[in-house]
């Protein structure tokens, strides 16, 4: 009867114990050839002087032989002790977790030996010998068969091991948040350089009155209402990044003459912003500024969104921590800020314009934007590119259609389309009644529960049915975040836009994007040179 218990229980371990093998081995081998890789990796850069004062012989001898080849033969001891070590590396987490703390201590000790006798050959260039393997492997063996015999069945691995890909899940989880936290904090910090410039700027606004008369006399110029010449808006608090938007697309222009900007930043770089467009030139073109605290009309009367940004609820929520599943962009500070909102409301900011163009101020122009003004929107008002060639720019992907409000009135698979290069028709816009529209979807929205947070879903609601798709190549997004656009795009492009945390002032702008904004930066500027410098 014993005997016979005993021929049953040895196919059984001798099942579980090939599963285990077979389950770890690949792990084992992938992490082996790594520490190999990286061995040689640090080798190449910390050994290489010693090398080369040895004879070429040693030489020779250490480069013949290819460890990681040496890990992946199934004939090596080095194989034998790599799969050995990650088996018994499981069966100390069970045994720990069974309180079997003097067998941890036992396959511990021998992973160790293990451990040190692999990074020995490999730092010897030499394979590992049978004379150096069979003790270990010998010994592991044992402990590893004492792990099987202490009745560590297979369903208690398998719940072991699910349990610690979970955690080990969880923390790759937690590390993936933690990095986009660290990303959108470095992406929203000022750098030096652009805070040493706001600094000098400031400086020139409170210390020359003659700028400040400069910027009275051109208040009133009958260029910012005339309706023949090319309107552009831009709503930013950064004074280098408009800057450039503004220098790309009047260099750019066949008649840099004709064009207007209009520019609107808050009561902190207000100064900034009208020193440094004072004092250069832009080929001629007119540029105005103007400050949004000054618009006695944007309230919390009027506008819902001020409303919402001045309760303390909301507050908390785009600026509070970053808790309920919510990904760390959507809380980001900037939708705060007033300026993001005030694309809704540019007929109340021009009321005697009937025609802009709305640019962010993380684009770059690249060609002529004027013909954007002759083209026929077919009696729509938002004229802009789609970006629904991928599912997830689609309706559904930005609002809550499980609302009825939501479902009953929008088409989860309508195209979406990209804010940061727009034609607004604003004469069709009052037609439409726009800015109401927005109002009641802001509304609607007070409870964060028809969308997150940000500009777009309320423009994909408010502009629905009044939008005209745009040739693609208007706008080109994605140089903020992706890494393989097409370069043909991009040359086509009459518009780039850095959208992302990548922005191209950052020093964590991708590389292959970021000579197109710096083209447009005034390099010889003395304050520049002195800001970089310093």
């Amino acid at each position: 009867m014993r005997r016979r218990a005993a021929e049953y229980r040895r196919p059984v371990r001798r099942r579980f114990s090939y599963w285990i093998w077979a389950l770890f081995g690949l792990f084992s081998i992938a992490g082996l050839v790594l520490l190999v890789v990286h061995h040689n990796q640090h080798e190449d850069r910390v050994e290489q002087p010693v090398l080369e004062r040895n004879t070429g012989l040693e030489q020779v001898a250490h480069e013949s032989l290819n460890f990681t080849a040496e890990i992946l033969s199934a004939r090596s001891f080095s194989r034998q002790l790599a799969e050995q070590m990650t088996l018994a590396k499981a069966y100390v987490i069970i045994a720990k977790e069974h309180n079997n703390l003097h067998l941890a201590w036992e396959l511990s000790s021998k992973i160790r030996n293990c451990q040190l006798l692999l990074s020995k050959a490999a730092m010897r260039g030499e394979p590992v010998t049978l004379e150096e393997a069979e003790p270990i492997i010998k010994s592991l063996s044992y402990l590893i068969f004492r792990a099987e015999d202490a009745h560590y069945d297979i369903a208690t691995t398998i719940m072991t091991m699910k349990s610690h890909i979970q955690a080990l899940e969880e923390r790759a989880n937690a590390a993936t948040v933690q990095s986009t936290v660290f990303g959108q904090l470095a992406a929203e910090a000022l750098p030096k350089s652009l805070h040493c410039l706001n600094v000098k700027l400031t400086a020139d606004w409170l210390r020359k009155p003659s700028l400040q008369e400069l910027a009275d006399e051109k208040r009133n110029s009958p260029r910012l209402m005339d309706n023949n010449l090319y309107h552009f808006c831009i709503f930013s608090d950064n004074v280098l990044a408009t800057s450039l938007v503004v220098n790309s697309t009047v260099s750019n222009a066949d008649h840099p003459k004709q064009l207007v900007f209009h520019i609107v930043t808050n009561g902190i770089n207000y100064g900034t912003m009208q020193a440094w467009f004072l004092s250069n030139d832009f080929k001629g073109s007119t540029i105005e500024v103007q400050n949004v605290e000054e618009f006695s009309w944007f309230n919390a009367s009027y506008a819902p969104i001020v409303k919402q940004l001045l309760n303390a609820d909301s507050r908390a929520y785009y600026i509070g921590g970053y808790q309920d599943n919510v990904a760390p962009k959507l809380r980001s500070p900037k939708y705060q800020s007033l300026l993001n909102h005030l694309r809704f409301y540019i007929p109340e900011i021009y009321p005697q314009l009937e025609k802009v163009v709305f640019l962010d101020d993380d684009v770059v122009v690249q060609k002529d934007l004027t013909p954007l003004f002759s083209l026929d929107l077919h009696g729509n008002v938002n004229g802009a590119v789609e970006t629904c060639l991928e599912a997830f720019h689609r309706y559904y992907k930005y609002l809550n259609f499980s609302n009825t409000i939501i479902s009953s009135k929008f088409d989860p698979q309508a195209c979406g389309w990209a804010f940061g290069m727009n034609v607004f028709d604003l004469i069709a816009w009052k037609k439409a009644n726009v800015t109401a529209r927005y109002h009641y979807w802001q509304e609607q929205n007070a409870d964060g529960t028809l969308w997150r947070v940000g500009t777009l879903p309320p423009g994909l609601l408010t502009f629905y049915g009044l939008t005209e798709p745009l040739d693609r190549r208007w706008h080109v997004l994605g140089l903020g975040y992706d890494l393989n656009i097409d370069n043909r795009l991009i040359e086509s492009a009459a518009v780039v836009h850095f959208n992302g945390f990548m922005k191209p002032w950052l020093k964590l702008a991708i590389d292959r994007y970021k000579p197109l904004w710096e083209r447009y930066v005034n390099q010889s500027h003395p304050y520049l040179q002195d800001c970089v410098t310093s």
